[in-house]
């Protein structure tokens, strides 16, 4: 099925974005009888395939499965219970279960969307793609209103409530009043390259890689897809980057003292990834919320945007379903506060984990031996291992009763 319900000129809460933020609370709300209008810029081929993410936290999992949209993600997923670290030649494993009883899933964000897709569509759920979102109007009032472009014809949607899940440049923070608003906002001097390659895994679990030459990470996507990083600077050229650089470079940062060796493969796919911190602050202005990267960005070092994403929409669904059940909106009202104190703390952990494990431009001999200390120091210390582990796997989400 490829095609929606109409789009219907009214409804109870209408949803800018088809990205994981998007759909997943087009599918709670769905669930709990709450209408929705999910309205989404790009076409479904490319929202299905655009890369991004591929770690979900033991919350995402949870929320996941507790309201029947995990089928993919347990057919196809990839249970981790730790990560490796890498540096001067050693490797350690940081044992999830062993610390906090948590484990992640790697199940790329491309499957997660396009499972949600596949779920709205078989709901008979409205969903447009294609269709522009251009203004949101009367957010202060009780019934706003969001004007958007389908097909080269404008039209007006009508909700009790906007939810903003359309990214960084979207319309919904443009339209939050200046006044009262907050931006924060940290730019990295260096980014990642990352690729997609045919070949097998080189590893069991995640490999994070702290070396003289800059930072690398091995992921995988599938038992025979891997995904891997290398810290680059901002203006690289990705043409100045063959595929033999690449896997030569990735080779002398994971190189450790032992018979391990990376494996290669076709590069299918290549790309720049800018690394930057970024929250606004508050959520909420009136009847318009902001959830996902409309709200924050977070440098993927500590695998956490689709899980804010994820925590965001879930904690808006709570309070929405309260609101439509009993009339009690005192969730709602605090719903950019108990949001952003999550939000400050994956902050944090991804400011951290990228300081880390990134070397600088302006690093010096003493910034270096800073960083060994903080790595030796996860690797031998229980109490710091657990926190690494804590923030690493999720904390945990408020409860799903109200939405299962």
């Amino acid at each position: 099925m490829n095609q929606s319900a109409p789009v219907p000129a009214r409804t109870q809460v209408a949803i800018i974005g088809a990205g994981p933020a998007g759909l997943l609370l087009g599918h709670l709300l769905h669930r709990k009888g709450v209408d929705t209008v999910v309205l989404e810029n790009r076409d479904r081929a490319y929202v299905e395939r655009r890369q991004r993410a591929g770690i979900l936290e033991q919350g995402t999992v949870d929320v996941l499965r507790a309201t029947g949209a995990a089928a993919g993600m347990d057919a196809r997923g990839l249970r981790h219970d730790g990560i490796e670290l890498r540096f001067e030649g050693e490797s350690h494993r940081i044992d999830f279960p062993a610390l906090t009883g948590r484990s992640v899933m790697v199940y790329a964000q491309t499957e997660v969307v396009k499972d949600l897709i596949a779920l709205r569509l078989a709901a008979d759920a409205p969903l447009a793609f294609e269709a522009e979102a251009l203004d949101i109007s009367g957010i202060e009032g009780e019934s706003p209103q969001i004007t958007y472009k389908h097909c080269g014809v404008e039209h007006t949607l009508t909700a009790e409530y906007v939810v903003a899940c359309d990214g960084f440049h979207g319309v919904g923070r443009r339209v939050m009043p200046e006044a009262g608003k907050r931006t924060f906002e940290r730019v990295y001097p260096f980014s990642w390259l990352g690729v997609l390659a045919d070949v097998a895994p080189s590893c069991d679990e995640l490999i994070y890689a702290h070396s003289p030459e800059g930072f690398a990470l091995h992921s995988m996507r599938s038992p025979k897809v891997s995904r891997l990083y290398l810290q680059v600077p901002p203006d690289t050229d990705l043409a100045e980057w063959s595929d033999d650089r690449i896997w030569n470079s990735l080779a002398r940062r994971f190189a450790i003292d032992g018979d391990w060796k990376l494996e290669t493969g076709p590069i299918t796919e290549k790309g720049i990834t800018p690394m930057r911190s970024f929250v606004t602050e508050p959520m909420r202005h009136g009847q318009l919320f902001l959830a996902g990267d409309a709200a924050h960005i977070v440098p993927p070092t500590g695998a956490k945007g689709l899980n804010l994403a994820a925590a965001d929409v879930t904690l808006l669904a709570a309070a929405l379903v309260r609101r439509y059940t009993s009339g009690d909106t005192s969730d709602l009202d605090t719903y950019s506060t108990r949001a952003l104190r999550r939000i400050w703390r994956a902050e944090h952990f991804s400011y951290a984990m990228t300081s880390m494990l990134h070397t600088s431009p302006t690093d010096d001999a003493f910034d270096h031996r800073l960083q060994i200390s903080q790595l030796r120091h996860l690797t031998e210390s229980k109490s710091a291992a657990t926190s690494l582990a804590e923030n690493y796997t999720g904390l945990p989400l408020p409860t799903l009763t109200l939405l299962t």
